[in-house]
């Protein structure tokens, strides 16, 4: 499993985005980059890890590494 590496603010922030772009997906026509912009931030948000703050060393989660 991916490193938790997304705080909490972060992760909502997240999850709100990508909810409300695969909405306006599915309600607006011609509307279907926002399939694929949408399940980005949705996906990295519940999963709570981003693999790219990975890969840059990133992090907004407050725990400490152990």
């Amino acid at each position: 499993m991916l490193k938790k590496n997304i705080g909490n603010l972060d992760r909502i922030a997240r999850v709100v985005i990508g909810a409300a772009l695969l909405i306006a997906y599915f309600v607006m026509d011609n509307a279907s980059p926002f399939l694929l912009v949408g399940i980005i931030p949705l996906a990295t948000g519940l999963m709570s890890s981003c693999p790219l703050y990975s890969i840059f060393g990133m992090s907004t989660c407050p725990m400490n590494d152990d």
